[in-house]
């Protein structure tokens, strides 16, 4: 019997939800709850019961997603299978109320139940045992990325009995309940003063002793631990760079994701730029960021948890589970140790390859040892693009050879033995309420855990009695023996119990200094972070005098390890290892340390002429983490020592070197000469002008203006005319009246849309002299800026323009991102002009356009010609608006069409439109590429930059919508819609 293929209505229907799912060998799956018993899951958690705890988001960003609000708040529901069939047949409603709009993150710790929901983590109490929340309390506030998912994320227990938690990079901060900044493990303020954007937490269960464990995320979701207490977690890419990962957390470490001391992006130019935009978005060439575990292209990954059950088979066992809704796949990452850090590869457990709109955003372990996987069940990814309110899914995955029967067993939590048996438990909320009984016991708990510790086949079971035993009395005792244990995952363990419960560990480390282990050596030299005790600086130069060079974890363990004690740590290296230079390991100390002790060595390392330049530009770089005087004079004789020699060194030297510290350098005035001479005409040419405020390169400005007005490099030129106040060389050019020169000017002008370059536009169109080519050329460019429409708005409303430049106004609006102004000037236009066919604006048929065949060929066309000014595929177009070369992998057919249809309904973030008032009375549109204290860099349609100083900037205000046009689709014909959606539906990743 042949199966006659799901229509989509049948498809997106809850008894098919399993139809098109595929599952790992060895596993199954069932449908345990679907809508209407609950919508739009983003977070869950399994009770010590089995209960599914659900967090929904039907009010997220109502007012962009269109949908009416749900007055009365969003809802975080329990779901029970009170048969143990494994089918949810009870929904109850824990707590809703009017405050709770997308709440992110859920974590059941008994009675206490913590929410994320930026701007509060909340703390819900059911004193009364009747699955109602009777109080709620705040237990964290002030995080930014409220009605977010660059906010808040969940709360989960770690094996040492603490809470590990994050946000994304719209978090900022974190203030207490009473809404004081709450202060790190060093008494500083969590904030942007010291840490740049997402952020991981530790903290003790009451919310106090709160440590930063690592920052410069984009948005990392949920954080996972596993019982030796190494710490997980995904982060996600500026969307269609390719770039998402996953992490292994070196406690303290910067994740790259912006550079370290300015601050600015990724994409920004810097000195060892990565070869490809996917490692450059992290900043892995940068000394002091953790290296990748793995990165997996593009994505938007969600839950994540480790697998420390036996129900599943062995290939899942001990490893990374995580969520991936952006490519509609829960996924294992088989983890191997490599040196000092990790590899991983990735098995897909449950994915759909016909239903784009299964969407898994969050995966838990029951008590059984079974997978819970919430589907947010939808056409689109998250927040940003919401295109189904009404449904939700909860699936539960099991091994093929296991029962389908979901009853959980009681757990004895009153007798030692019930308690250690439960602590063993692969669910967290058993484990939690096994680690808090028995600490409660106190000594009668000891000899059961010292059995399981001592004698457990386990090395993971063995170190969750560790952690208990650590917060004991005697906790001495069993650190003292877990750093002497075979195993070196327990002696990492035990190095790690000893820091948290404030026992000096110089006498532990002095133990392991030399252990076989790399990673045992690792978690030495993150044991003397700040560390002020004298023997700190000679264990870690032994420590470091093993570095062999090939081993990146370790490098910046070290770099950890000697934070804000660089003099006195390298100095104790120098003194055991005389000539760092002559080893790789020495090299890489060098490279990566913080002190003007190491200037020497560095320039030696970048000047040596005998090394290909693309091996020394990591020591170049190296020079912009040091900072002061000596680093200045440095340079300065490197520069004069190379005498233009080398034009190449000497362009890197000029951009590492602060302008003002060079401003009276002669050695520096003849280096910007030679340097200027040789790469005229190219952007390292204005990069040099624009860094050193160079005002005398007019002439060759204007002639790059010239020929290439109508590209991102001559229009950038053309903006530093201004910046040197030097725009009378364009009214110069424009009045010779010599098309070959003046028709790119004028269309450079137009992009720039500064007030100056409006009044030259606007001076061309209304005079008689100049030929009606060049005025209609003038007024079709003037509308191509904020500044320059709102000009043409008024010579339109003004009736100052002539009836034969209305038209070419008009074209020149059509592009416009504010579609009224559009239809505004339209009514200007002649009767004559209004009776010249158009083009019928197309009728929006989903279900029709679904149903018709496109043509990728032809849509590629379309792509060229209609979107490749903003976005990429493949390599191809302008650098703008998010690459689409795996948007496929993101979106179905219909997620497609509601994009370019609706635009401004999901917004990625980085991606807003900003409008810039300047000082001088200007006004720019565009988006914030770059933004740090001193510079903003703005990114127009067609891949233009331009900086931009804060000091000139008079107001910064976001704007709603995108800068994609609203309409896009109305100048395209039906059949043209839907061969772009055939071609951008192909654009998948390579698996």
């Amino acid at each position: 019997m042949i199966d006659t293929p799901l229509t989509d209505k049948q498809k997106h229907l809850p008894e098919n939800a399993l139809k098109s799912l595929l599952v790992a060998p060895g596993l199954k799956v069932q449908t345990m709850a679907t809508e209407p018993m609950l919508i739009n899951p983003t977070n869950i958690d399994v009770d010590e019961r089995g209960r599914v705890w659900v967090t929904e988001a039907y009010n997220y960003r109502f007012e962009i997603n269109k949908n009416k609000p749900r007055p009365e708040g969003d809802r975080i529901l329990i779901l029970e299978d009170k048969d143990g069939d494994g089918v949810m047949e009870t929904s109850k409603v824990f707590y809703q109320g009017p405050e709770m709009n997308a709440p992110l993150g859920i974590c059941v710790l008994g009675n206490r139940v913590l929410v994320s929901q930026s701007p509060y983590v909340w703390a819900f109490y059911d004193d009364n045992g009747d699955d109602k929340a009777d109080r709620k309390e705040i237990l964290f506030q002030g995080i930014g990325g409220e009605q977010h998912d660059h906010g808040m994320h969940t709360f989960v227990f770690g094996p040492d009995g603490k809470l590990y938690f994050n946000f994304g990079n719209s978090g900022l901060t974190l203030k207490d309940k009473n809404n004081k900044v709450v202060l790190d493990q060093d008494g500083d303020e969590i904030g942007p003063k010291k840490y740049k954007d997402g952020m991981l937490f530790r903290s003790d269960p009451d919310g106090s002793n709160v440590e930063c464990l690592g920052y410069n995320f984009r948005n990392p979701y949920e954080p996972a631990v596993d019982s030796y207490g190494n710490i997980w977690q995904s982060d996600n890419d500026d969307d269609g760079n390719k770039g998402v990962r996953i992490n292994y957390i070196i406690e303290y470490g910067n994740f790259g994701f912006k550079d370290e001391m300015t601050g600015a992006t990724w994409s920004t130019n810097r000195v060892n730029l990565e070869d490809s935009i996917p490692v450059r978005h992290w900043h892995q060439n940068d000394p002091g960021v953790i290296p990748n575990l793995l990165q997996t292209g593009s994505g938007s990954p969600t839950g994540m948890v480790i697998y420390e059950g036996s129900l599943l088979p062995k290939q899942f066992q001990d490893q990374i589970i995580h969520a991936e809704p952006g490519h509609n796949v829960v996924r294992s990452y088989p983890v191997k140790k490599n040196a000092a850090g990790f590899s991983a590869g990735i098995i897909n457990i449950l994915t759909d390859d016909k239903d784009q709109w299964f969407r898994p955003s969050d995966v838990c372990v029951a008590p059984d040892g079974s997978l819970i996987i919430a589907d947010w069940y939808d056409p689109g990814v998250g927040g940003h693009r919401i295109g189904d309110l009404q449904r939700g899914r909860i699936y539960r995955v099991t091994s093929e050879a296991s029962s389908s029967t979901y009853k959980m067993l009681v757990q004895d939590y009153d007798t030692p033995e019930g308690a250690i048996n439960a602590l063993q438990n692969p669910n967290l909320a058993v484990r939690h309420h096994a680690f808090i009984a028995l600490q409660e016991m106190g000594t009668k708990a000891i000899h059961g855990l010292e059995k399981l510790w001592r004698s457990s086949p386990n090395p993971r079971m063995r170190a969750r009695a560790l952690w208990v035993l650590s917060k004991s009395p005697n906790a001495k005792k069993y650190l003292s023996e877990a750093i002497k244990d075979l195993n070196p995952d327990l002696r990492i363990t035990g190095l790690r119990a000893a820091r948290q419960v404030n026992i000096n560990v110089i006498n532990y480390v002095k133990e392991l200094i030399n252990d076989s282990d790399p990673q045992v050596r690792r978690a030495c030299a993150i044991a003397l972070r700040h560390n002020k005790t004298p023997e700190a600086a000679n264990l870690w130069a032994s420590l470091a005098a093993q570095n062999d060079g090939n081993d990146r974890w370790y490098l910046e363990a070290l770099g950890i390890g000697a934070d804000k004690q660089w003099d006195s740590f390298l100095a104790a290296y120098l003194k055991k290892v005389k000539s760092p230079l002559l080893t790789a390991g020495g090299r890489d100390i060098i490279w990566r340390a913080r002190t003007d002790n190491t200037l020497p060595f560095l320039a030696q390392l970048a000047s040596d002429a005998n090394v290909p330049m693309r091996s020394r530009l990591r020591y170049f770089r190296a020079f912009d983490f040091i900072s002061g005087s000596e680093k200045t004079r440095t340079l300065l004789r490197l520069l004069e020592e190379n005498n233009s020699k080398d034009i190449e060194m000497s362009t890197i030297v000029l951009r590492l070197l602060d302008a003002k510290d060079a401003a009276n350098s002669p050695v520096v005035a003849i280096a910007i000469k030679n340097v200027l001479n040789a790469y005229s005409g190219t952007q390292e040419y204005l990069n040099l002008l624009r860094q050193y405020g160079i005002t005398t390169e007019g002439a060759k400005l204007l002639d790059m203006v010239i020929a290439k007005g109508k590209d991102p490099i001559g229009v950038d030129a053309a903006r530093l005319i201004f910046e040197s106040k030097d725009g009378q060389r364009f009214r110069d050019i424009i009045s010779t009246k010599e098309p070959s020169k003046t028709l790119n000017v004028l269309a450079a002008l137009g992009i720039v849309g500064n007030t100056e370059s409006v009044e030259i536009l606007s001076g061309v169109a209304l005079s008689e002299s100049y030929s009606q080519a060049f005025r209609q050329k003038a007024i079709e460019v003037l509308g191509k800026s904020r500044a320059g429409e709102d000009r043409v708005m008024e010579l339109l409303r003004g009736k100052k323009l002539p009836a034969d430049l209305i038209p070419p106004v008009v074209s020149g609006l059509s592009e416009t991102r504010t579609k009224a102004v559009y239809e505004e000037a339209k009514t200007f236009l002649s009767s004559a002009s209004k009776a010249k066919p158009e083009k019928k604006a197309l009728i929006i048929n989903f279900k029709e356009l679904l149903a018709l065949t496109g043509s990728a060929a032809k849509g590629k066309g379309v792509f060229n010609k209609t979107c490749s000014a903003c976005h990429q595929a493949n390599g191809q177009g302008y650098d703008f608006g998010p690459n689409l070369s795996e948007i496929a992998s993101k979106l179905p057919k219909e997620g497609l069409f509601d994009a370019i249809i609706n635009p401004s309904a999901g917004i990625n973030f980085g991606y807003e439109t900003w409008q810039i008032d300047m000082k001088d009375g200007s006004n720019l549109q565009g988006i914030i590429s770059n933004r740090t204290k001193t510079d903003i860099e703005l990114k127009y349609p067609g891949g233009a930059t331009q900086k931009i100083k804060t000091n000139d900037v008079k107001m910064l205000k976001e704007l709603p919508g995108s800068m994609m046009p609203e309409g896009l689709h109305e100048i395209l014909s039906k059949q043209e819609l839907v061969d772009l959606v055939q071609y951008l539906s192909l654009l998948k990743k390579k698996e």
